[in-house]
């Protein structure tokens, strides 16, 4: 007679947002009467934004907490290379929508049909991209999940089964308790480098699974008319301490402001 044993492990399963965006030191360029950005020659990377939050989600995973830690990417083909980055990092597995990404509001209407579909406990997402640089997608993904949302948080951590969050306001730092599930967008401070893949993460990471899905709509409510590029910077006068008057004039003559 055999006495058998089932194991459960309660994890906590966290999907979290990683975008597919170009390099900070890429030289943007528009294309057919500045509507198209120019992918070539782009190098793409993990957004920086999620970079930290996945950095802090493995940093508490290594301290013992039980972590089960999801990337979901809407993007092309060409974003796998970004996604495999994330597994290097140390991510469990990965879910790509496949699906061009065309608007914040069509990004988070795949986010919440994954989040659906695998009982997570929490969503995790930049406070933005660096690309469009809108910090919409977070509230969008509450707001169609009906789920609570804290916006820009500056520190996460984990008290047993309790999520601490801290955020900056004007009156000071805030802590909050979350609840599970909920959407929270990070920002500044959330780890004080982003987690380099090494070798073993990174042969590792070919093997995780990166499971790709349909896009349950395709609808999109917003488009692109027109790019343009920042203007190019003025030279810079630099005006002595002690020749105030002289700073007081170029703000009324030059610059116009006052």
């Amino acid at each position: 007679m055999f006495n058998v044993i089932f194991l459960t492990y309660n994890y906590m399963k966290i999907l979290i947002c990683i975008g597919h965006v170009p390099d900070t030191t890429s030289k943007i360029k528009f294309i057919e009467n500045d509507t198209v950005f120019n992918k070539t020659d782009i190098q793409y990377i993990v957004g920086p934004h999620e970079e930290f939050a996945l950095t802090r989600l493995l940093d508490l995973r290594d301290a013992g907490n039980n972590l089960k830690i999801t990337t979901v990417t809407v993007g092309n083909r060409e974003s796998e290379n970004t996604i495999r980055k994330a597994l290097a990092m140390g991510a469990d597995d990965a879910i790509r929508v496949d699906a061009e990404p065309t608007d914040a509001f069509f990004v988070a209407n795949q986010i919440a049909e994954v989040f659906k579909k695998g009982d997570f406990d929490l969503i995790l997402t930049g406070k933005e991209s660096i690309d469009y640089n809108g910090g919409q997608v977070a509230g969008m993904v509450a707001e169609l999940l009906d789920l609570p949302s804290i916006n820009s948080a500056s520190f996460f951590n984990l008290q047993g089964d309790k999520m601490l969050i801290e955020r900056e306001s004007d009156l000071g730092k805030e802590v909050i308790e979350g609840v599970k599930p909920m959407v929270i967008s990070s920002g500044k401070g959330f780890a004080i480098e982003p987690r380099i893949p090494n070798m073993r993460g990174i042969m590792m990471a070919r093997k995780k699974d990166l499971q790709v899905v349909q896009p349950s709509n395709n609808e999109v409510y917003t488009d692109a008319q027109k790019y343009y590029l920042p203007q190019p910077k003025g030279k810079c006068k630099l005006i002595p301490t002690e020749n105030a008057e002289d700073l007081v004039r170029l703000l009324h003559e030059e610059a116009k402001i006052i």
